[in-house]
């Protein structure tokens, strides 16, 4: 979820008219550029753990961009094995994770970082006894078709 305060979007909107007062034209999007501070992140409580969904949208140059943050209990996995036509990157804060691809283990120490190709079967299953938070980030192309 992106928050935006009433003073930076009036710093972004004087830009955009500043610029198109002057003739230029600005580069395109729907993402600016921002900081997501983690003790200003919504989080949501989630039978499995917790969730901080930061952004999910058009940018300049993808379909769509989605950022979110995931805590898994001991024990829980996200979600069952799943594959999508598109890439997806999952990056390890702290815990332990066991990554399955095609129904092939890998373990996941903290710091380690998971790519997945489109449409291989995927998921993770937090295999230690503390939580593992972990970022997860996924892009969609007009190759990859409408999110």
């Amino acid at each position: 979820m992106v928050r935006i305060s009433t003073a930076v979007a009036a710093v972004l909107l004087m830009g955009v008219l500043s610029s198109a007062a002057m003739g230029q034209t600005t580069r395109p999007t729907t993402m600016p550029s921002q900081v997501f501070n983690w003790d200003q992140m919504k989080v949501d409580t989630t039978a499995i753990g917790e969730k901080r969904n930061l952004m999910r949208m058009e940018t300049a140059t993808l379909s769509e961009l989605e950022i979110h943050i995931t805590t898994l209990k001991p024990g829980e996995q996200s979600h069952p094995p799943h594959k999508h036509p598109y890439e997806e990157m999952m990056l390890l804060k702290e815990g332990t994770l066991e990554a399955t691809i095609n129904g092939k283990t890998f373990p996941m120490p903290q710091g380690s970082i998971f790519v997945v190709a489109p449409n291989d079967l995927h998921n993770v299953r937090n295999v230690g006894t503390t939580p593992a938070t972990y970022f997860v980030v996924s892009w969609k192309t007009p190759k990859t078709g409408k999110p």
